[in-house]
């Protein structure tokens, strides 16, 4: 069953569910330089569903247009018109209320997200010693709060693995603009070898920085490597990358809480929250 998405995309079978190595498009002039197939609107897509007429041309999702991928069913999936939640109804810290915009992801959200992702790697990880590895400095509170529902289930459950942690430190940001330049701290990562790898990550982007870190970690021969990332952010400049694990799908925002700074502030804030333009031009180094 072939499933409409918006924007006159079309979504043929083997997409749903995973997503695909590759995928058939008939994207419209207008988005991202694609091209269409014959016909147009519903009349295309009818005839795409009866099988009478042939696709655009089949494309990796890596080569062609990387904003497709926020029309594939991800988990908790938060939509471009979702503007979050009045502040005033949350716990804000003081010297932060004149910042924040709005409430975007509430942290008994975020929580509970979590504890079931835990519960997701553990069933796909749990059979041998995985080494967490916290890309540092706003993964530490996602990373601490994942591992804490990890010792519970190792804890609780039949059976249980040792979990041992690392540390990376990566600067890829400058104000709100990705930096030129991706530099790594404490990197040597020679505990690796022969290891279930966990790299815990809190946002992904462009995702240039996690291909970076995966290249060094792949050099140290682990057993296997899983990715992790609370957020995965929609955008036309990602090359395709996606994590193993995505706690919220996010639209192109610029959102800062939960370890998520700005400069290195707001990373005390339990919410993920939406930043003001004015805050920008007040904390801009």
């Amino acid at each position: 069953m072939f499933r409409r998405a918006p924007g006159e995309c079309y979504l043929l079978p083997g997409a749903c569910g995973r997503l695909p190595r590759m995928v058939t498009w008939a994207l419209p002039r207008s988005r991202c330089g694609g091209r269409r197939s014959a016909g147009s609107g519903a009349q295309e897509y009818k005839e795409l569903c009866k099988g009478t007429v042939q696709p655009a041309k089949v494309v990796t999702l890596e080569q062609h247009c990387p904003a497709v991928l926020h029309l594939l069913p991800f988990p908790l999936q938060i939509r471009d018109e979702e503007s979050g939640y009045n502040k005033d109804l949350f716990c804000i810290p003081k010297h932060y209320e004149e910042d924040l915009e709005r409430v975007f992801i509430p942290h008994g959200l975020i929580l509970d997200r979590t504890e079931r992702l835990a519960r997701d790697i553990m069933q796909d990880m749990g059979s041998h010693h995985i080494v967490a590895l916290c890309v540092l400095k706003g993964g530490y509170k996602f990373f601490a709060d994942l591992l804490d529902h990890i010792k519970a289930l190792n804890q609780n459950g039949d059976k249980s693995v040792p979990v041992t942690v690392d540390f990376v430190r990566i600067k890829s940001y400058c104000n709100d603009s990705p930096a030129e330049k991706i530099s790594f701290v404490g990197e040597e990562l020679s505990t690796l070898n022969g290891k279930n790898v966990l790299v815990v990550e809190d946002i992904i982007e462009t995702g240039r920085t996690m291909k970076a870190l995966l290249s060094k970690i792949k050099d140290k021969k682990p057993r296997m490597v899983k990715v992790v990332s609370l957020l995965v952010k929609r955008t036309c400049q990602s090359p395709g990358y996606r994590p193993d694990y995505t706690g919220f799908e996010i639209p192109d925002k610029f959102v800062v809480g939960y370890a998520l700074d700005y400069n290195e502030y707001f990373r005390d804030l339990n919410h993920i929250c939406i930043l003001k333009e004015n805050a920008k031009e007040k904390y801009r180094m």
